[in-house]
Formats: structure tokens, sequence, C-alpha cells
């Protein structure tokens, strides 16, 4: 009897195994799948629309960019106003990654809301003095550069229902570079992205 179980538990194994999707990679050029959640096609589509927008305005070409002169970005608060447990860094990353490869922009990590992102370039100043360290080598005081702009935003979701049977997502990326020497906020964008579909979905 215990046989017959043994070889029916087996069966029953081998049977949900070949029933089970197979893993593949995502083409994601082509990937043409929606979720009511947001997903990296989002991210990707709302930091390239802001990225091209902050390129194109006129406040944020650097007085001295014939001389190569760049502007230097601060990363600030970026909240997460959603039902997601989202990175925000899903899209400044992507955002910073951008800027950089302008030849326009270089972001600091020596200097954040919160503290450094990178507490090295201040540890490498403590070096001075010490008999381990070749004190030519060492890292000067005074050659931080500040930053001339701090990026902060929002990433807000709103449910709507549309019947019984469907409801909408609107979901709204919020971005603002702030000039730190008066206070004012020199480029603004904000993209929406909208979704409809099951009632039952939940997009948390």
């Amino acid at each position: 009897m215990s046989l017959k179980l043994s070889l029916s538990a087996a069966l029953l194994a081998a049977t949900l195994a070949g029933c089970a999707p197979t893993t593949q990679y995502v083409d994601q050029k082509n990937d043409k799948v929606a979720v009511m959640g947001l997903d990296y096609k989002d991210f990707e589509s709302a930091a390239n629309k802001m990225v091209n927008d902050m390129l194109n305005s006129p406040l944020m070409v650097h007085p001295k960019a014939a001389q190569g002169g760049r502007f230097v970005i601060a990363m600030s608060n970026i909240t997460n106003d959603t039902a997601q447990r989202i990175d925000t860094d899903q899209l400044t990353k992507k955002i910073r990654v951008s800027l950089l490869n302008s030849g326009r922009f270089v972001i600091t990590t020596a200097v954040g809301l919160n503290g450094p992102e990178d507490a090295m370039t201040a540890k490498s100043r403590a070096l001075k003095g010490s008999k381990m360290m070749n004190q030519a080598t060492v890292k000067k005081d005074g050659r931080v550069v500040a930053p001339d702009f701090s990026l902060s935003g929002k990433i807000m979701q709103r449910n709507n229902r549309v019947d019984s049977r469907m409801q909408q997502v609107d979901y709204y990326f919020q971005l603002t570079l702030t000039n730190l020497d008066n206070g004012l906020a020199y480029w603004e964008g904000e993209e929406a992205i909208i979704k409809r579909g099951d009632n039952r979905t939940v997009t948390w």
C-alpha cells in the first residue's frame, strides 16, 4: 500500500512539474507585457522623458559650457507615495547615468540630504598624519566641489474605479531641480503613466 502511495505521489509531482512555466529571459526591447503595478519599462520611460526635458531646458546650460563647465547635482529626497514597495533608485539611478553621460552634469556623492552617499570622500581626509600613508597622496582639504543643484521629487499613485469590472491607476513621476545658490526651482517635470485593468488586480 505504501509503495502505491509513493508511486502516486511521485507521479503527481512529475505532472505538476511538467505543468509549471519555465524561466526565461525577457527581451526588454520587445517586451509588450503590461502589469498594473510599476515595472522596469515605466521607470525607464519616465526617466528618459524627464532627462530629455532637462537637457532641452535653457536654464540647465552651464554658463561656461563651451569651456567644459558642468553643473554639479546633489540627490535630495524622492518620496514614494504609492501603495508599492519601491526603491526610488530605480528612477534616480537611470536619471543620474543619463545626465552624467550627457557630459553636461556631474553628480556629487560627498553631499546628500541625510549625509554623504559615499563617506570615503570625508574619511580619506582623516588619513592626514597617518604614519602608514604617503602624505603626498592624501587628499587635500578645500577641493571637494559643492553642488549647484539638488534633485528632489515624488512618485504618486491614484486608484480610480472605471466601472464594476475595471479600474484605472494613475502614476505620476514628479521631479524638481533647485538652484542651491538662490533656492529657486530651475526645472520641474512631471510624467504620468496611466493603466487600466481588472478590478481584482492589486497594485502593491
